[in-house]
């Protein structure tokens, strides 16, 4: 009788597959659809319904964790290009699954001009498919959405450099809003 055990490392990739293959929130959200709507706290603890913003374009990103190095360039990118985004009339939410006490401390230190929301149950990251879950280890996937003033996803961004995110933003946006006065 010959008995062939699993080794540690194959047992994680096949728990990671299972996660993957299994998971409803793989499904992938398409342009054109509209965003589905959620209600998370803000860095005071507001709360925030992505519906209260119809009428707007908005900018929702996702991203892995306050105080990292990508994170923070991202987030202070969008900082420093907020009065070109406002221009634009876009409105942006960042959002994590970091706790609020984190983003008021994240948005304190780098003095960002808009909302951080926690997702603390990561139920909206997973909503967007930006949820990464490895079991004991969870995190939002650096992600952004932009959404029309009809609340339509104009624009998905799956693959983001957060060095030179906020520049495909403002373009995007400005070829969007273009389109949309024809």
């Amino acid at each position: 009788m010959h008995i062939k055990i699993l080794t540690r490392p194959m047992q994680l990739l096949i728990a990671l597959l299972g996660l993957t293959l299994l998971n409803p929130a793989c499904a992938e959200l398409k342009s054109g659809e509209i965003a589905p709507d959620f209600t998370l706290p803000d860095q005071t603890g507001q709360a925030t319904r992505l519906s209260d913003y119809r009428g707007n374009w908005i900018v929702l990103y996702f991203y892995p964790k306050n105080d990292t190095p990508g994170c923070t360039t991202e987030a202070c990118s969008f900082r420093d290009n907020i009065n070109r985004l406002i221009q634009q009339d876009a409105t942006i939410l960042g959002v994590s699954i970091d706790s609020v006490a984190s983003h008021e401390a994240f948005t304190r230190k780098y003095k960002l001009p808009f909302k951080l929301l926690a997702d603390a149950e990561a139920s909206v990251a997973a909503q967007y498919g930006a949820l990464l879950n490895l079991g004991i280890v969870r995190f939002a996937k650096r992600h952004s959405f932009i959404i029309d003033p009809q609340g339509r996803l104009a624009k998905i961004y799956r693959n983001v450099d957060p060095d030179k995110h906020v520049a495909e933003v403002l373009n995007d946006l400005q070829r969007l809003q273009a389109r949309g006065a024809d």
